[in-house]
């Protein structure tokens, strides 16, 4: 689906690695029975190789796709890198659920000043880790696998209106300006007018897949 983030990490995989690929969007709201064929779960993404072959949830598919096309590896070669990586991708499983709880939560007229102190803090620890490793991106001075996985989130902060959560993380902000001059992350985009518009569409119950076409 165009516009969810874990469908996004993928198409960022595919975009950076220069992988031929064909994107079928599927309406999340009324899933086609081929598709629980292919993924019992009926999240997105989905990946099919041309043998046949099915791999799904955005982690593991972009893993698969690290190691079946090894042209421009994003992840570490050492299995203590590897290792590196998977644990601060756990850590930022901790992260995302601020992402729909404070919109979600601000819609309904809820207080969610403590949930955006809450997320205030967990950007702040990413930020102290970015200025301890003294280094542009998450795995080096180049964009890794991990830069990818968390992308598609702060991409979409000045959608769920949290882009002043990043005051006071200097590294933070320096590391989404440089992630926004990356080809891959061009290439994957929406205009932000799009953005908004589904979000809004989403929130009112009514997600219109098809915006922007």
């Amino acid at each position: 689906m165009r516009f969810c983030p874990f469908a996004h990490r993928a198409r960022l995989v595919l975009s950076a690695k220069g992988i031929k690929h064909v994107i079928v969007n599927i309406n999340l709201r009324d899933k086609p029975d081929w598709y629980f064929e292919k993924n019992p779960l009926g999240f997105v993404p989905t990946l099919e190789t041309p043998a046949g072959e099915v791999i799904y949830e955005s982690p593991i598919t972009c893993e698969y796709l690290d190691e079946a096309y090894p042209e421009k590896k994003l992840l570490p070669l050492t299995p203590f890198g590897k290792a590196q990586q998977k644990m601060m991708m756990e850590n930022f499983s901790k992260v995302m659920p601020y992402f729909y709880k404070i919109p979600t939560g601000r819609k309904k007229g809820e207080d969610v000043s403590e949930l955006e102190a809450e997320l205030v803090e967990k950007f702040a620890k990413l930020d102290e880790d970015l200025a301890k490793k003294k280094t542009k991106f998450f795995g080096g001075d180049s964009i890794t696998m991990i830069d990818y996985m968390m992308w598609p989130w702060f991409e979409r902060l000045e959608i769920f209106e949290l882009k002043h959560c990043l005051d006071g993380t200097p590294k933070l902000k320096q590391w989404s300006e440089c992630m926004m001059e990356d080809p891959a992350v061009k290439a994957t985009t929406h205009s932000m007018d799009t953005y908004k518009a589904y979000y809004n569409s989403y929130m009112d119950g009514k997600p219109n897949f098809d915006q922007g076409l």
